[in-house]
């Protein structure tokens, strides 16, 4: 019998990093949160309190790649970030294609307003949702 495994799934942007947590058995996640970044760097104390708290085995980092698959410019900055993670936190890190993640998760966002009658209101939690669909792909594909 297999044991679960919790991952973080993390969305990279230069302002906010969205987080996202999910396990193996199951194959899904929940966007969990959404962690500002200031001149380059994440909260770390918040970023530490998660990691403390949810305890992950490893971490899922969407890797920005140009429509036509070549990488982004932001890619070295994004894999030296994953390096950095799973130093500090002592833990093995993938990347995972999150091309059109984003808007994705924009478009969920927007239906489920529409559905509950409310008024579309990203306040960031659409990078919790682009974190948690990327892990989802992840999972689909390992």
């Amino acid at each position: 019998m297999s044991t679960a495994q919790r991952y973080f799934g993390i969305d990279y942007g230069t302002r906010k990093l969205g987080i996202a947590v999910g396990q193996t058995l199951t194959r899904t996640a929940m966007g969990i949160a959404v962690v500002p970044v200031r001149n380059g760097e994440p909260d770390w104390p918040q970023l530490d309190q998660l990691v403390k708290h949810w305890k992950p085995q490893a971490l899922v980092i969407g890797m920005p790649y140009n429509m036509d698959g070549t990488d982004s410019d932001i890619m070295v900055r994004v894999q030296e970030f994953a390096q950095g993670l799973s130093e500090r936190y002592q833990l093995p890190w993938h990347g995972v294609d999150e091309r059109l993640s984003t808007r994705e998760a924009k478009a969920i966002s927007r239906h489920n307003a529409d559905l509950s009658g409310k008024r579309y209101n990203d306040r960031g939690q659409v990078d919790a949702m682009a974190a948690q669909l990327l892990l989802e792909s992840w999972f689909e594909n390992h």
